[in-house]
């Protein structure tokens, strides 16, 4: 199995993504236009996660367990603050909202062969509950720290050598 980093890797914005009935599909993201966010330090983690639903039996003295409602959860995203970013100031507009927006993750771990390799990449949309300026200390960069909160599935696209 081949290791890659999270060196090269990339978060884009794009326009507002109402959640619907069903699951996304990456065919639901092809026409959307994407805006790079720039200067990202981390994207942090993101992904299904079950909820755990619970019955204690008492005949049993024993608790039973079953998977509930799934959670794409919370993303932390971390930037070096730039004003003259598009991207950046995409998402503190989207933090002023009240909509879902769409988002893009794209890998750099493309095959190193292939006809025309490709970059895997996740589609969700997500609510933008803040854009906050970070200064910590005197010797720290001023970041921009983001959350957002999946509000959708997570479309997985696996990187290909085509």
């Amino acid at each position: 199995m081949a290791l890659f980093s999270a060196s090269g890797s990339k978060i884009f914005i794009g326009a507002v993504k109402v959640p619907g009935a069903t699951d996304f599909t990456a065919a639901d993201f092809t026409s959307e236009t994407w805006t790079e966010i720039g200067e990202v330090e981390s994207i942090g983690s993101f992904g299904d996660t079950s909820e755990l639903i619970t019955s204690n039996v008492l005949s049993r003295g024993r608790t039973r367990k079953a998977k509930g409602t799934k959670n794409a959860g919370s993303m932390e995203v971390t930037m070096n603050s730039d004003y003259a970013d598009t991207g950046q100031l995409a998402l503190r507009a989207a933090a002023a909202a009240r909509d879902s927006y769409s988002f893009k993750i794209e890998f750099a771990d493309k095959p190193s062969a292939g006809a025309s390799p490709k970059n895997s990449v996740r589609y969700f949309a997500a609510l933008v509950m803040s854009a906050n300026d970070q200064a910590d200390e005197a010797n720290a960069i001023i970041k921009l720290t983001s959350t957002l909160e999946i509000n959708s599935n997570v479309v997985v696209v696996h990187a290909s050598a085509t």
